[in-house]
């Protein structure tokens, strides 16, 4: 599998989705989904690496704890990220990811992030690879 990430309708949430190869792959690219709700991720330089680390007893859960990390970042720092690269093992995630200070006149932010709500949680193995995908009430 290829991976990437990709947006789909959900009624009037966001759904996001990331495919991988290895399943942090799939969790790398559902990061870049949730950034790219926020402003263009190749408008963003990374310039700044922030590490993210979190624990969780299940995938589903551990896929929540590291988009609130990315979200918690991106309100907190007003950071916007343009790469990710995480590593699991057993149950926790350590990633980074690199980015930069929001500049409104170049970034067109869409939305501004302060938290979310995960419904329909997913990670699941796939015939050709990995999926991580959630919908989000922003």
């Amino acid at each position: 599998m290829k991976a990437g990430w990709e947006h789909f309708p959900h009624d009037a949430d966001v759904g996001v989705r990331g495919m991988g190869a290895t399943k942090a792959q799939a969790f790398e690219q559902a990061a870049m989904a949730l950034t790219a709700v926020v402003s263009d991720p190749g408008a963003v330089q990374p310039r700044t690496a922030v590490a993210i680390r979190c624990r969780a007893p299940d995938d589903e859960l551990l896929l929540a704890e590291w988009l609130n990390g990315v979200i918690y970042q991106m309100a907190v720092r007003n950071m916007l990220f343009s790469r990710f690269e995480v590593r699991l093992d057993d149950g926790q995630l350590q990633g980074v990811a690199w980015g930069e200070g929001v500049d409104v006149g170049r970034h067109h932010p869409a939305v501004e992030i302060k938290g979310a709500t995960y419904t329909a949680l997913r990670v699941a193995r796939e015939a050709d690879g990995w999926l991580a995908q959630t919908v989000l009430d922003v």
